[in-house]
């Protein structure tokens, strides 16, 4: 059931090419083609939550770009603003799977066809029906450009009163810290939501205490300071308190786009007006599903799964 939520975000995707055995990629010989990219995980992620999903991109007017574009429509997402770019390839990645489930991602972006995209491409009606925008630093990190199309988007968000969730997501493979920390302090004023992991805002902050991320929230006014720490859980700073909730354990199989999952998880949460912990919770569930699947997205889950996991409830399968 779609909610009369809607969210928009935008962003590159690729091709991922998931192995066939865990261990070093050198040694791997046959994997599986999936769809990914932040951004459109996250679309995905909302949508299967019932959430009105909008994502705007630009793919390889190629087979890769064909395939991703089906995927994102099937999947009830609006790709109206999509393109296809001819000459332009689509982005690849291949991923490494370690036992624990943790791993490493190798990027082949070159020339990819999100560098079409302009300022000028960011206009009133793309955020026409957007209830919530949602940004991540892996757009920022693609080009140098691409700070001023976020900046062209988050102007237009505040003129119109729609709030906006941020993830730094940060890729030290496309960008130094150093340019990462620079493009962050300009888009954190605009920022009501911002959802980052423990790791990312030590390297962005320096310090991850709780009385410096007060301080932190407090100079850029950011009303949801939330805090991914894994499989400890996450917490959120919210009118000057702090609010915390453990982790739900799962064996992990694949982490890549847990991030991702939470960020859905907690913008549903914030559009439906939850309280702290309980947004914690439905967030940290959407979460933990997505480690129990193999790939970017599959694990994502719809509403009804993600209600019965946090109540531990059975679900009847015959």
């Amino acid at each position: 059931m779609v909610s009369n939520f809607g969210v928009f975000t935008l962003g590159d995707a690729l091709i991922t090419f998931n192995p066939s055995d865990t261990g070093p990629l050198r040694y791997v010989s046959t994997f599986s083609r999936k769809v990914g990219g932040a951004e459109l995980n996250f679309a995905i992620g909302c949508a299967r939550l019932g959430l009105s999903s909008k994502w705007m991109s630009r793919l390889g007017g190629d087979e890769f770009g064909r395939v991703i574009y089906n995927f994102a429509r099937g999947e009830g997402i609006d790709v109206s603003e999509v393109k296809l770019m001819d000459g332009y390839p689509t982005s690849l990645n291949f991923k490494e799977i370690r036992e624990d489930g943790s791993g490493k991602t190798f990027y082949y972006r070159y020339q990819s066809p999100i560098l079409t995209m302009e300022p000028s491409d960011i206009t009133e009606a793309v955020l026409k029906d957007v209830d919530l925008v949602h940004l991540t630093g892996v757009f920022l990190a693609i080009d140098p450009k691409n700070l001023d199309i976020t900046m062209q988007v988050l102007k237009l968000a505040k003129k119109n009163n729609i709030p906006v969730s941020f993830d730094p997501n940060i890729r030290l493979k496309l960008w130094t810290i150093e340019e990462a920390k620079a493009a962050y302090m300009k888009v954190f004023p605009y920022v009501d939501i911002l959802l980052t992991g423990k790791d990312e805002i030590e390297l962005i902050h320096g310090d991850s205490s709780n009385e410096s991320l007060e301080e932190l929230a407090e100079e850029f006014k950011i009303a949801h300071l939330v805090i991914k720490d894994g499989g400890n859980g996450a917490k959120v700073f919210i009118n000057g308190q702090w609010h915390e909730k453990e982790a739900f354990k799962v064996q992990p199989i694949d982490t890549v786009g847990a991030g991702d999952g939470f960020d859905a998880g907690y913008v549903y949460s914030y559009l439906h007006n939850y309280s702290p912990l309980e947004s914690l919770q439905f967030a940290n569930g959407v979460g933990a599903l997505v480690t129990t699947v193999s790939g970017d997205n599959e694990g994502l889950p719809e509403l009804d799964e993600v209600f019965a996991f946090i109540r531990n409830e059975k679900i009847i399968e015959r």
